[in-house]
């Protein structure tokens, strides 16, 4: 394991992007974006993607430098097209026209198409919660066949996310922000270069075994070579049975189809695609009730006995807070097998060796 600095780790992945065709400023804000989730503990979402992206922009999947384009503008309701951008590029964009709508009219949706990933959703949550708006956020990856649905053994869904950003005055938001498979594909990722393994069942090969073993996903792979999720024999789970592989499919249908990226499909080329609700709760909330029915519903929770071996019951956004009060102090481990493939990465596009020694210092 390393602990890298959050500033040398942001600054040392913007080179490696800066290197590969982005410009300074997208350099600067892939790494930042990268580098956030793993303060909050997303470590599937944060630089372990950085060899990721690097291939997807060789192959074509990912554009630098992308400008979205507004197809649809009206005084609610926008369609973005990505043009297969960087997605912490082009959905910022998509996010602050939700806003923008949301703040005029009191309501508003956006539809994301053709973005390259874009990350942590949670991310995206906090940003309109930081202009006091409510957010609900479905999302799918197109071309990503990843989930086999309840009752299956066959890769079918993408990992389909899920989010809802809840602000509240003078604290931290609430957000609920996962997969809706049992562990998103980047804690594969993770587990698969030395990280926090699998919880036991997480994946389902072929026949039906449950495991947690990577290879299950990704077929035969070397400690700091590609992972590629074509070439295993199972697939992810979904989480909660039928619930979360109803949950998945409704994403597809409303990240996906409705947004015009597409559900996912082993044809399409990869992108996602995101549908975004915003409120604003001044305009429903004119006797000032939500925030302390907030405080009051989120005590009562926080206040239930514990199960035997739990320390206490938490609300979405707790660990993430603890995650990046620890991380922002002491810095970010990274397991030697996911900084070995960054730095491979980042030798491959010319980064110098002088900086590479200069991000563990």
């Amino acid at each position: 394991m390393v602990t890298i600095k959050v500033d040398n780790l942001i600054n040392f992945v913007s080179e490696v992007f800066s290197h590969s065709e982005s410009s300074p400023e997208e350099a600067k804000r892939i790494a930042t974006y990268l580098t956030t989730a793993n303060l909050t503990g997303h470590d599937s979402h944060g630089v372990i993607r950085v060899p990721v992206y690097v291939r997807w922009k060789k192959m074509g999947s990912i554009m630098p430098n992308q400008t979205p384009e507004v197809v649809v503008d009206t005084p609610s309701l926008a369609v973005v097209d990505g043009k297969f951008g960087y997605g912490q590029t082009v959905t910022p964009v998509a996010v602050r026209l939700g806003i923008e709508k949301c703040k005029k009219a009191g309501l508003a949706a956006v539809a994301l198409r053709n973005s390259g990933h874009l990350g942590r959703v949670g991310d995206w949550a906090e940003m309109a919660a930081a202009e006091g708006l409510v957010s609900v956020h479905f999302v799918t990856a197109a071309g990503s066949l990843l989930v086999a649905p309840y009752g299956g053994v066959e890769k079918r869904l993408s990992t389909a996310p899920y989010c809802v950003g809840i602000p509240r005055q003078g604290q931290d938001p609430i957000v609920l922000d996962f997969a809706t498979s049992v562990v998103a594909e980047g804690k594969c990722l993770v587990a698969s270069r030395g990280g926090k393994k699998l919880p036991p069942g997480a994946l389902v090969d072929a026949d039906g075994t449950l495991s947690e073993d990577p290879h299950v996903l990704y077929g035969p792979y070397t400690p700091d070579g590609p992972r590629d999720h074509t070439k295993g024999t199972g697939a992810i789970r979904a989480f909660g049975d039928h619930k979360g592989s109803g949950l998945a499919f409704i994403c597809e249908l409303l990240g996906g189809a409705l947004t015009g990226t597409g559900a996912t499909s082993s044809d399409r080329r990869f992108a996602n695609g995101m549908m975004a609700f915003y409120i604003d709760p001044k305009v429903i909330d004119t006797s000032n009730f939500f925030d302390g029915e907030i405080t009051r519903y989120t005590d009562f929770i926080r206040a239930t006995k514990p199960i035997s071996g739990t320390e206490s019951v938490l609300v979405p956004g707790d660990p993430e807070r603890k995650t990046r009060a620890d991380r922002t102090r002491n810095g970010i481990p990274l397991p030697d097998d996911t900084w070995a493939a960054i730095v491979n990465t980042a030798r491959e596009v010319g980064v110098s060796e002088v900086s590479i020694q200069r991000a563990t210092s």
